[in-house]
C-alpha cells in the first residue's frame, strides 16, 4: 500500500519554507519539538534580545507551527503537532544532527528558568 502524502498550496509551502529557512527559527522549532520553552530561555540560549526572539516566535506562530500557553505574565511555547504542516516540519527537523556544533553550543547555554 502506498502511503498518502499531504499536499500543500504552493503559496503556503513557499511561506513555510521561508519561515523555516532562518537558522534561528529552524533551531527554535527543533528544540520545541522535545520541550516547552519560555521566551526568556531562548533569549539566554540564542544570545539575542527579547524583541528579536519575540519576532521569531511571532513568525512561527503565524504559520501555526507552535502553540502558546500563558501562565501569568509568562508565555510558554511548544511545537504544534496539530498543525497541517507538522508532518513536513517534523521530517525537516528529524534531519538535523543532534551532534551538530551549533545545536550543542546553544544547548550548553540552556539554564533552568524560574519565569
Amino acid at each position: 500500500m502506498v502511503k498518502s502524502q499531504t499536499r500543500y498550496e504552493s503559496q503556503e509551502l513557499t511561506e513555510l519554507l521561508r519561515i523555516m529557512s532562518d537558522p534561528t527559527r529552524l533551531l527554535m522549532a527543533y528544540f520545541l519539538q522535545s520541550k516547552t520553552y519560555c521566551v526568556c530561555e531562548f533569549v539566554e540560549m540564542f544570545e539575542m534580545t527579547q524583541p528579536a526572539i519575540s519576532q521569531h516566535i511571532r513568525k512561527l506562530k503565524r504559520m501555526d507551527l507552535i502553540t502558546e500557553t500563558r501562565k501569568g505574565q509568562w508565555r510558554y511555547f511548544t511545537i504544534n503537532d496539530q498543525s497541517p504542516f507538522y508532518p513536513l516540519v517534523q521530517q525537516i527537523l528529524n534531519t538535523i544532527n543532534p551532534e551538530d556544533t551549533k545545536v550543542k553550543s546553544i544547548l550548553l547555554k540552556e539554564k533552568p528558568m524560574e519565569c
